[in-house]
């Protein structure tokens, strides 16, 4: 199996179990060792009182495209610190897309960035994930 068929596997390992993802009505478009895209319409209970997408609905977006990206290598991952910019609004109806990319892993630890768009290509916010690498993996392989 190589590298792109191994994130696939995963991919499609974790996305079985990840209810809060798929509750959200968020869509896999894309995964690659390293990298994950993922999208979102937001419907009209993602609103707050300003009529814009809540914030946390773009934070947990870029979270999960952050796992994705990060888990590709088929070792178990989880974030210990994440942070997120928000650049514009979102409003009901729109397409968000979170694209993450690994900047590196040295040891345990990684850098993910994650960029978050409308279906305008306009940018809503930034986020930058710190992962941790713990004990396990998502598919056992044949040695």
């Amino acid at each position: 199996m190589n590298k792109q068929e191994l994130a696939e596997a995963v991919a499609a390992s974790m996305w079985a179990e990840d209810e809060a993802t798929r509750a959200l009505g968020m869509e896999l478009e894309k995964i690659a060792p390293g990298q994950a895209t993922i999208s979102m319409r937001v419907v009209p209970s993602m609103t707050n009182g300003h009529k814009t997408c809540h914030g946390g609905y773009i934070f947990t977006l870029a979270d999960s495209a952050f796992a994705f990206a990060c888990n590709s290598h088929n070792q178990r991952v989880v974030a210990f610190q994440c942070s997120i910019t928000y650049l514009a609004p979102a409003h009901e109806d729109d397409v968000l897309t979170a694209t993450a990319e690994e900047i590196t892993v040295l040891g345990r630890s990684g850098i993910y960035d994650i960029h978050v768009s409308n279906q305008d290509g306009d940018r809503i916010a930034e986020f930058r994930g710190n992962s941790r690498t713990v004990k396990g993996v998502h598919i056992e392989l044949p040695h």
